[in-house]
Protein backbone atom coordinates (compact mmCIF):
# COMPACT_ATOMS: atom_id res chain seq x y z
CA UNK A 1 0.00 0.00 0.00
CA UNK A 2 0.97 3.11 -0.69
CA UNK A 3 2.15 6.20 2.34
CA UNK A 4 0.64 9.46 2.86
CA UNK A 5 2.16 11.95 1.12
CA UNK A 6 1.64 15.60 -0.53
CA UNK A 7 2.16 17.45 -3.59
CA UNK A 8 2.94 21.31 -4.24
CA UNK A 9 0.99 21.64 -7.90
CA UNK A 10 0.55 25.13 -9.39
CA UNK A 11 -1.62 26.94 -7.45
CA UNK A 12 -3.17 24.15 -4.54
CA UNK A 13 -1.60 21.34 -2.67
CA UNK A 14 -2.92 17.50 -3.85
CA UNK A 15 -2.63 15.53 -0.34
CA UNK A 16 -2.63 11.38 -1.01
CA UNK A 17 -3.94 9.70 1.68
CA UNK A 18 -2.47 6.42 0.95
CA UNK A 19 -3.34 3.13 1.80
CA UNK A 20 -5.63 3.21 -1.61
CA UNK A 21 -8.13 6.33 -0.35
CA UNK A 22 -7.22 7.94 -3.42
CA UNK A 23 -6.16 11.81 -3.14
CA UNK A 24 -8.23 15.42 -2.63
CA UNK A 25 -7.18 19.17 -3.96
CA UNK A 26 -6.57 21.78 -1.52
CA UNK A 27 -6.30 25.74 -2.51
CA UNK A 28 -3.52 27.50 0.06
CA UNK A 29 -5.79 30.10 1.37
CA UNK A 30 -8.81 27.67 2.42
CA UNK A 31 -5.82 25.40 4.31
CA UNK A 32 -5.10 28.61 5.81
CA UNK A 33 -8.61 29.81 6.89
CA UNK A 34 -8.61 26.47 8.37
CA UNK A 35 -5.86 26.61 10.98
CA UNK A 36 -6.10 25.78 14.18
CA UNK A 37 -3.81 28.15 15.75
CA UNK A 38 -6.82 31.05 14.83
CA UNK A 39 -9.43 28.62 16.45
CA UNK A 40 -10.10 29.26 20.58
CA UNK A 41 -8.35 26.41 22.53
CA UNK A 42 -11.38 25.76 24.46
CA UNK A 43 -14.06 26.53 22.34
CA UNK A 44 -12.48 25.07 19.15
CA UNK A 45 -14.24 28.33 17.18
CA UNK A 46 -12.52 30.34 14.77
CA UNK A 47 -10.87 33.76 15.90
CA UNK A 48 -9.54 35.08 12.32
CA UNK A 49 -11.76 36.40 9.11
CA UNK A 50 -9.90 35.16 6.20
CA UNK A 51 -10.11 38.24 5.18
CA UNK A 52 -7.51 39.30 7.61
CA UNK A 53 -5.10 36.45 6.21
CA UNK A 54 -1.96 38.04 4.93
CA UNK A 55 -1.66 38.98 1.76
CA UNK A 56 0.22 37.15 -1.20
CA UNK A 57 -0.22 33.76 0.84
CA UNK A 58 2.10 31.36 -0.25
CA UNK A 59 3.32 28.06 0.66
CA UNK A 60 6.52 27.55 1.60
CA UNK A 61 6.86 23.92 2.61
CA UNK A 62 4.72 21.21 2.76
CA UNK A 63 4.87 17.78 4.12
CA UNK A 64 3.04 14.81 5.66
CA UNK A 65 4.62 12.95 8.85
CA UNK A 66 2.37 10.32 10.18
CA UNK A 67 -1.14 11.14 9.98
CA UNK A 68 -0.56 14.12 9.75
CA UNK A 69 0.03 17.55 7.15
CA UNK A 70 2.05 20.56 8.32
CA UNK A 71 2.50 23.17 5.79
CA UNK A 72 4.78 26.29 6.19
CA UNK A 73 3.56 30.01 5.18
CA UNK A 74 5.33 32.78 3.52
CA UNK A 75 5.32 35.20 4.37
CA UNK A 76 5.13 35.06 7.99
CA UNK A 77 6.51 31.78 8.26
CA UNK A 78 4.02 29.75 10.08
CA UNK A 79 3.55 26.34 10.30
CA UNK A 80 -0.21 24.78 10.24
CA UNK A 81 -0.88 21.45 11.23
CA UNK A 82 -3.89 19.72 9.88
CA UNK A 83 -4.88 15.59 10.57
CA UNK A 84 -5.06 13.54 7.45
CA UNK A 85 -8.57 12.23 8.47
CA UNK A 86 -9.64 16.07 9.07
CA UNK A 87 -8.72 16.75 5.30
CA UNK A 88 -10.53 13.45 3.87
CA UNK A 89 -13.51 14.47 6.03
CA UNK A 90 -14.03 17.85 4.59
CA UNK A 91 -12.25 17.75 1.38
CA UNK A 92 -14.05 19.60 -1.43
CA UNK A 93 -12.56 18.38 -4.04
CA UNK A 94 -12.18 14.70 -3.68
CA UNK A 95 -10.13 12.40 -6.72
CA UNK A 96 -10.38 15.28 -8.84
CA UNK A 97 -9.00 15.15 -12.28
CA UNK A 98 -6.53 17.71 -12.91
CA UNK A 99 -6.43 18.97 -16.63
CA UNK A 100 -3.91 19.22 -18.32
CA UNK A 101 -1.90 22.85 -18.99
CA UNK A 102 -2.58 23.55 -22.64
CA UNK A 103 0.73 22.52 -23.98
CA UNK A 104 2.80 23.79 -26.96
CA UNK A 105 2.18 21.81 -29.90
CA UNK A 106 5.49 19.83 -30.54
CA UNK A 107 5.45 21.31 -34.06
CA UNK A 108 3.74 23.42 -36.45
CA UNK A 109 6.18 22.59 -38.87
CA UNK A 110 5.19 20.24 -42.76
CA UNK A 111 8.22 18.72 -44.20
CA UNK A 112 9.90 20.97 -46.72
CA UNK A 113 8.98 20.20 -50.28
CA UNK A 114 10.21 21.87 -53.50
CA UNK A 115 7.50 21.18 -55.83
CA UNK A 116 4.44 23.34 -56.95
CA UNK A 117 3.02 25.09 -53.39
CA UNK A 118 -0.69 23.46 -54.26
CA UNK A 119 0.75 20.24 -53.04
CA UNK A 120 1.48 21.68 -49.45
CA UNK A 121 -1.90 23.24 -48.96
CA UNK A 122 -3.95 20.53 -48.18
CA UNK A 123 -1.53 18.88 -45.80
CA UNK A 124 -0.98 22.56 -44.29
CA UNK A 125 -4.95 22.98 -43.81
CA UNK A 126 -5.08 19.46 -41.96
CA UNK A 127 -2.65 20.95 -39.20
CA UNK A 128 -4.35 23.98 -39.04
CA UNK A 129 -7.60 22.44 -38.22
CA UNK A 130 -5.67 19.98 -35.77
CA UNK A 131 -3.12 22.66 -33.80
CA UNK A 132 -4.38 25.94 -35.00
CA UNK A 133 -1.28 26.87 -37.36
CA UNK A 134 0.91 25.22 -40.02
CA UNK A 135 4.52 26.44 -41.35
CA UNK A 136 5.47 25.48 -44.79
CA UNK A 137 9.25 25.82 -45.64
CA UNK A 138 9.65 26.92 -49.59
CA UNK A 139 12.69 29.12 -49.44
CA UNK A 140 13.45 30.17 -53.67
CA UNK A 141 15.15 32.81 -54.88
CA UNK A 142 12.26 35.29 -55.73
CA UNK A 143 9.27 34.29 -52.81
CA UNK A 144 7.31 37.26 -53.91
CA UNK A 145 6.78 36.40 -57.73
CA UNK A 146 4.97 33.02 -55.52
CA UNK A 147 2.55 34.94 -53.24
CA UNK A 148 -0.11 34.40 -56.32
CA UNK A 149 0.13 31.23 -56.68
CA UNK A 150 0.10 30.71 -53.10
CA UNK A 151 -3.29 32.54 -52.90
CA UNK A 152 -4.66 30.58 -55.71
CA UNK A 153 -3.54 27.49 -54.23
CA UNK A 154 -6.08 28.03 -51.35
CA UNK A 155 -8.83 29.37 -53.19
CA UNK A 156 -9.10 25.88 -54.72
CA UNK A 157 -9.24 24.85 -51.34
CA UNK A 158 -12.22 27.02 -50.61
CA UNK A 159 -10.58 29.96 -49.07
CA UNK A 160 -11.18 33.35 -50.18
CA UNK A 161 -9.37 36.23 -49.84
CA UNK A 162 -10.63 39.49 -47.52
CA UNK A 163 -9.61 42.88 -48.27
CA UNK A 164 -9.32 45.13 -45.21
CA UNK A 165 -8.32 48.51 -44.72
CA UNK A 166 -4.84 48.17 -45.42
CA UNK A 167 -5.75 46.48 -48.92
CA UNK A 168 -5.79 42.71 -50.47
CA UNK A 169 -2.16 42.04 -49.89
CA UNK A 170 -0.55 43.80 -47.34
CA UNK A 171 3.34 44.50 -47.47
CA UNK A 172 4.61 44.57 -43.97
CA UNK A 173 7.73 47.20 -44.25
CA UNK A 174 8.62 49.67 -42.45
CA UNK A 175 9.20 51.40 -46.27
CA UNK A 176 6.03 50.32 -47.34
CA UNK A 177 4.33 52.19 -50.28
CA UNK A 178 2.12 50.06 -51.56
CA UNK A 179 -0.78 50.07 -48.94
CA UNK A 180 -3.08 52.05 -47.28
CA UNK A 181 -3.26 53.02 -43.37
CA UNK A 182 -0.09 51.95 -42.95
CA UNK A 183 0.02 54.45 -39.75
CA UNK A 184 0.40 51.57 -37.02
CA UNK A 185 2.25 48.69 -35.43
CA UNK A 186 2.89 46.35 -38.37
CA UNK A 187 4.89 48.99 -40.45
CA UNK A 188 7.53 49.42 -37.90
CA UNK A 189 10.55 47.65 -36.40
CA UNK A 190 9.02 47.16 -33.23
CA UNK A 191 8.15 44.08 -30.99
CA UNK A 192 4.66 43.35 -31.25
CA UNK A 193 2.85 41.07 -28.47
CA UNK A 194 0.45 38.01 -28.59
CA UNK A 195 -2.80 39.30 -30.22
CA UNK A 196 -5.49 38.56 -32.76
CA UNK A 197 -6.38 40.53 -35.98
CA UNK A 198 -9.31 43.46 -36.53
CA UNK A 199 -11.21 42.14 -33.19
CA UNK A 200 -12.58 45.63 -33.66
CA UNK A 201 -14.84 44.27 -36.97
CA UNK A 202 -18.09 42.42 -35.88
CA UNK A 203 -16.62 39.39 -37.80
CA UNK A 204 -12.55 38.93 -38.23
CA UNK A 205 -11.00 37.21 -40.92
CA UNK A 206 -10.67 33.41 -40.07
CA UNK A 207 -7.18 32.94 -41.36
CA UNK A 208 -4.02 34.93 -41.82
CA UNK A 209 -1.15 33.93 -44.37
CA UNK A 210 2.06 35.30 -43.79
CA UNK A 211 4.24 34.82 -46.18
CA UNK A 212 8.17 35.82 -45.30
CA UNK A 213 9.72 37.64 -48.63
CA UNK A 214 13.16 38.83 -46.49
CA UNK A 215 14.08 38.04 -43.28
CA UNK A 216 15.31 40.76 -41.07
CA UNK A 217 19.31 41.25 -40.22
CA UNK A 218 17.89 40.68 -36.76
CA UNK A 219 15.43 39.80 -34.81
CA UNK A 220 11.84 39.73 -36.41
CA UNK A 221 11.00 36.18 -35.19
CA UNK A 222 7.29 35.17 -35.15
CA UNK A 223 5.24 33.64 -32.14
CA UNK A 224 2.24 31.84 -32.25
CA UNK A 225 0.19 30.65 -29.00
CA UNK A 226 -3.20 28.63 -28.98
CA UNK A 227 -6.05 30.46 -27.18
CA UNK A 228 -8.60 27.91 -27.13
CA UNK A 229 -6.41 25.84 -25.19
CA UNK A 230 -5.87 28.39 -22.74
CA UNK A 231 -9.36 29.02 -22.09
CA UNK A 232 -10.31 25.39 -22.13
CA UNK A 233 -7.63 25.09 -19.23
CA UNK A 234 -8.90 28.47 -17.36
CA UNK A 235 -12.41 27.38 -17.73
CA UNK A 236 -11.50 24.44 -15.94
CA UNK A 237 -9.35 26.18 -12.76
CA UNK A 238 -11.01 29.21 -12.75
CA UNK A 239 -14.70 29.28 -13.87
CA UNK A 240 -15.18 32.54 -12.97
CA UNK A 241 -12.35 34.47 -14.75
CA UNK A 242 -13.17 32.05 -17.66
CA UNK A 243 -17.29 33.47 -17.37
CA UNK A 244 -16.11 36.83 -16.80
CA UNK A 245 -14.08 36.69 -20.23
CA UNK A 246 -16.90 35.27 -22.31
CA UNK A 247 -19.75 36.97 -20.90
CA UNK A 248 -18.28 40.55 -20.52
CA UNK A 249 -18.38 42.94 -23.68
CA UNK A 250 -15.32 44.85 -24.39
CA UNK A 251 -15.27 47.46 -27.00
CA UNK A 252 -11.66 47.04 -29.58
CA UNK A 253 -11.61 50.06 -31.60
CA UNK A 254 -8.59 50.86 -34.51
CA UNK A 255 -8.10 54.52 -34.65
CA UNK A 256 -6.04 55.70 -37.59
CA UNK A 257 -5.85 58.98 -39.80
CA UNK A 258 -7.78 57.63 -42.51
CA UNK A 259 -10.06 54.25 -40.72
CA UNK A 260 -12.04 54.00 -37.73
CA UNK A 261 -13.81 51.06 -36.75
CA UNK A 262 -14.99 49.85 -33.11
CA UNK A 263 -16.80 46.62 -32.00
CA UNK A 264 -18.03 45.49 -28.72
CA UNK A 265 -17.48 41.86 -27.89
CA UNK A 266 -15.86 39.57 -25.24
CA UNK A 267 -12.39 38.04 -25.41
CA UNK A 268 -13.93 34.54 -25.57
CA UNK A 269 -16.86 33.92 -28.04
CA UNK A 270 -18.41 30.93 -28.46
CA UNK A 271 -20.13 30.91 -32.28
CA UNK A 272 -22.11 28.96 -34.70
CA UNK A 273 -18.76 28.16 -36.36
CA UNK A 274 -16.94 27.50 -33.14
CA UNK A 275 -14.41 29.44 -30.75
CA UNK A 276 -13.77 32.78 -31.64
CA UNK A 277 -11.05 34.75 -29.65
CA UNK A 278 -10.79 38.90 -29.81
CA UNK A 279 -7.19 39.74 -27.87
CA UNK A 280 -5.71 42.93 -28.78
CA UNK A 281 -3.94 45.15 -26.25
CA UNK A 282 -3.31 47.76 -28.95
CA UNK A 283 -7.00 48.38 -30.00
CA UNK A 284 -8.65 47.45 -26.81
CA UNK A 285 -10.11 50.72 -25.41
CA UNK A 286 -10.19 51.63 -21.93
CA UNK A 287 -12.89 49.60 -20.36
CA UNK A 288 -16.19 51.38 -19.21
CA UNK A 289 -17.43 48.17 -17.25
CA UNK A 290 -19.59 48.96 -13.92
CA UNK A 291 -17.16 50.29 -11.12
CA UNK A 292 -17.84 46.98 -9.32
CA UNK A 293 -16.74 44.60 -12.16
CA UNK A 294 -13.16 46.37 -13.03
CA UNK A 295 -10.80 44.56 -10.62
CA UNK A 296 -12.31 41.66 -11.39
CA UNK A 297 -12.32 42.18 -14.66
CA UNK A 298 -8.36 42.98 -14.69
CA UNK A 299 -7.90 39.87 -12.76
CA UNK A 300 -9.80 37.29 -15.24
CA UNK A 301 -8.11 39.50 -18.25
CA UNK A 302 -4.30 39.04 -16.68
CA UNK A 303 -4.78 35.25 -15.87
CA UNK A 304 -5.50 34.52 -19.23
CA UNK A 305 -3.06 36.76 -20.55
CA UNK A 306 -0.36 35.07 -18.37
CA UNK A 307 -1.52 31.43 -19.42
CA UNK A 308 -1.31 31.99 -22.71
CA UNK A 309 2.08 33.69 -23.16
CA UNK A 310 3.66 31.14 -21.12
CA UNK A 311 3.07 28.49 -23.87
CA UNK A 312 3.95 30.61 -26.90
CA UNK A 313 5.71 29.10 -29.52
CA UNK A 314 8.69 31.20 -31.29
CA UNK A 315 9.39 30.45 -34.87
CA UNK A 316 11.68 32.17 -37.24
CA UNK A 317 10.54 32.12 -41.18
CA UNK A 318 13.29 32.47 -43.42
CA UNK A 319 12.92 33.91 -47.31
CA UNK A 320 9.96 31.76 -49.18
CA UNK A 321 8.60 30.38 -45.83
CA UNK A 322 5.19 31.17 -44.86
CA UNK A 323 2.76 30.83 -41.86
CA UNK A 324 -1.10 30.07 -41.52
CA UNK A 325 -3.04 30.25 -38.94
CA UNK A 326 -6.04 30.19 -37.66
CA UNK A 327 -6.89 33.48 -36.31
CA UNK A 328 -9.94 32.44 -34.57
CA UNK A 329 -7.96 30.17 -32.38
CA UNK A 330 -3.99 31.24 -32.16
CA UNK A 331 -3.06 34.15 -30.81
CA UNK A 332 0.26 35.76 -33.09
CA UNK A 333 3.33 38.03 -32.09
CA UNK A 334 6.62 39.15 -33.45
CA UNK A 335 9.98 40.45 -31.82
CA UNK A 336 11.55 43.64 -32.64
CA UNK A 337 14.06 43.71 -35.69
CA UNK A 338 17.10 45.41 -37.28
CA UNK A 339 16.97 45.41 -41.47
CA UNK A 340 14.85 45.86 -43.98
CA UNK A 341 12.45 42.35 -43.08
CA UNK A 342 9.81 41.88 -45.68
CA UNK A 343 6.09 39.79 -44.64
CA UNK A 344 3.62 39.44 -46.73
CA UNK A 345 -0.19 39.25 -45.26
CA UNK A 346 -3.02 37.69 -46.22
CA UNK A 347 -6.54 37.13 -44.84
CA UNK A 348 -8.76 34.45 -45.69
CA UNK A 349 -12.11 33.28 -44.88
CA UNK A 350 -14.21 30.32 -45.71
CA UNK A 351 -17.87 29.47 -46.37
CA UNK A 352 -20.19 29.13 -43.54
CA UNK A 353 -19.65 24.84 -44.34
CA UNK A 354 -15.60 25.44 -43.93
CA UNK A 355 -12.75 25.12 -46.06
CA UNK A 356 -12.04 21.54 -47.20
CA UNK A 357 -10.19 19.60 -45.07
CA UNK A 358 -7.92 16.40 -46.02
CA UNK A 359 -5.66 14.34 -44.24
CA UNK A 360 -2.44 14.79 -44.38
CA UNK A 361 -0.42 12.40 -47.17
Amino acid sequence: MSSPRVELRDGFLRVHFGAGLGHADFHPRWLRHNCDADRHPATGERLVCSSELPEGLAVARAAVDGDRLAVTWAPDGRTSVFGLGWLAEHAYARDRAEPPPPAAAASFELPAGGGPVGESVPRALALVAAQGAAVVRRGGAAPEAETEAIIDAFAARGLRVIGTHFGRVEDLRTDNTTNANTDQLGYTDAAIGLHSDQPFLERPPRYQLLQCIRPADEGGENEIADARAAAEHLAAVDADAHEALARTPIVFHRRQRAFERAHAAPVLESTPEGFRVRFSYFTMAPHRLPFERVEGYYRAYDRFARLVRARAVRLALGAGDFLLYDNWRMLHARTAFRGARWVRGVYFDAPPHGPARESPG
